[in-house]
């Protein structure tokens, strides 16, 4: 299917988020045997508690979801690369992540990342060209966020309504400019990985409700992999970010 814009509109996932037991099956027979191992088995994540969002006119702004569910949210940004065993891997994994995707990164090929959005994936906003936002003015924020969304929605038929700025920087502009087109809420994070290490800034391991960053880069399977074993250590659930959001 074609958006408005000449893009990829993936079919609509199923409803629990994640991919059909069909594509789960054969997506994790499919990887390598070295990868397929250190898939770990998830359980349904629970009903989403909804936050409160700020009523003054800005997006809201979380590093952490403020719930004791035993949950913890995947996010995945940029989209610089794309690893031909990224969809198999999300499939297989059958838990739901968010892609904060930088328009400039992902023009060539909106395509790959439409099928991430078929297994399972929610594409959110993370700027036309990631330049850092702090400092900047209204305007040229408000074009830079507000310009991601509107490329998105040409390319996937679905307009964004969360929003991470690049680097995790912001000001009290970026939260109003985010609001003002259309963000309901902005997000850092809580642990990253690279090379299949999970950093963790609140101390070892976890915590209910950590949103944990990844990239779009070319130790793809071992970032993600580490930071589902990472979920799985806890005793954690991954779940949909946009689930906790009103």
């Amino acid at each position: 299917m074609t958006g408005p814009s000449g893009g990829v509109v993936s079919p609509p996932a199923s409803a629990g988020g994640a991919a059909k037991p069909e594509a789960h099956a054969i997506a994790l027979a499919a990887l390598p045997a070295n990868l397929r191992g250190r898939v770990p088995e998830f359980a349904p994540a629970p009903p989403a508690t909804k936050v409160e969002l700020p009523t003054d006119g800005t997006a809201g702004w979380f590093s952490r979801i403020p719930t004791t569910q035993r949950v913890a949210f995947i996010t995945i940004d940029d989209g610089w690369v794309r690893h031909p065993l990224a969809l198999k891997l999300l499939q297989a994994a059958d838990v739901p992540v968010t892609l904060f995707l930088e328009t400039d990164a992902i023009r060539s090929d909106p395509r790959f990342f439409g099928r991430l959005e078929s297994a399972g994936a929610t594409i959110e906003n993370h700027t036309i060209s990631h330049p850092d936002l702090k400092g900047r003015s209204y305007a040229a924020q408000k074009h830079e966020i507000c310009g991601g969304a509107d490329q998105l929605a040409g390319f996937y038929g679905r307009r964004p309504t969360l929003f991470r700025p690049p680097f995790g920087t912001h000001d009290a502009t970026t939260l109003r400019a985010a609001h003002d087109c259309g963000m309901k809420a902005a997000f850092s994070w809580k642990a990253t990985t690279n090379k299949g290490k999970v950093r963790f800034q609140d101390g070892p391991g976890v915590k209910p409700g950590d949103i944990i960053l990844m990239h779009f880069r070319d130790r793809f399977p071992d970032d993600f992999l580490g930071v589902l074993q990472a979920i799985h250590k806890a005793g954690l659930i991954p779940a949909r970010l946009e689930d906790y959001i009103p």
